[in-house]
């Protein structure tokens, strides 16, 4: 897939798979972060929610021997300890979410107003379920988000986007994306510049998203020298 263009010119773009209930994804947020004030050069971020979690009828983890919410309780752990970042498994306990779907939606929901605030109100819903045990497919949990981001949401568009169309039909596309893609491993990140492609799968430090991304696309950097964390 060749960089998008916009008015003629190539587009730097770097898309993040990912799903509000990936533990992962959230453990290597601030990597993320770190990795992206890395790039000597400019990109377009996008985040494309992956539906991890349809319903708990219709999941099932064969690598991670998960199939109902108490088992999930184990990978949030271990993803704790790998990263180390606040998450709080006992939700799993308390009061599990029955699905990713709803949080994913309005996550696109948000998009709909700009592509920052779609970012802000990814790193909002997550926090919210990793660290605050609240459960995001509630949709009065959604809204409540939603409602302290002034000045970052209209929180009226917002309410009515998230119970449109036009949310869950971005959401469904980002559904078939992944599957075209073939993406099963969360989060993916394909980065496309003028010079190539870049694919990265799975929990990732900064350093390591930088030596991966340095093989294929090594202009992405300029002097950046990488350590171990």
């Amino acid at each position: 897939m060749p960089p998008e263009k916009v008015n003629g010119q190539q587009n730097n773009n770097i898309i993040f798979y990912t799903d509000p209930l990936c533990c992962w994804s959230w453990a290597m947020w601030p990597q993320w972060q770190r990795f992206l004030s890395s790039l000597n050069t400019e990109v377009q971020v996008s985040y494309r929610m992956a539906g991890l979690l349809p319903s708990w009828k219709h999941f099932n983890d064969t690598v991670n021997a998960i199939s109902k919410p108490i088992q999930m309780g184990p990978e949030w752990m271990h993803a704790r300890v790998v990263a180390g970042v606040p998450i709080d498994d006992k939700i799993w306990i308390s009061d599990p979410p029955a699905s990713s779907f709803p949080a994913c939606i309005a996550v696109k929901a948000a998009a709909l107003q700009s592509r920052e605030a779609g970012e802000k109100y990814l790193f909002q819903v997550q926090q919210a379920v990793m660290t605050e045990r609240r459960n995001i497919a509630k949709q009065e949990v959604l809204l409540n988000i939603a409602r302290k981001m002034l000045g970052q949401l209209d929180f009226q568009t917002f309410q009515d986007d998230l119970l449109g169309q036009k949310a869950r039909d971005d959401f469904r596309n980002d559904m078939q994306e992944c599957k075209f893609l073939h993406i099963s491993r969360l989060p993916t990140i394909i980065i496309k510049v003028k010079e190539g492609t870049s694919v990265i799968s799975g929990f990732q430090s900064a350093d390591s998203l930088m030596q991966s991304a340095k093989k294929d696309l090594p202009g992405l950097f300029s002097n950046v020298q990488t350590k171990d964390l």
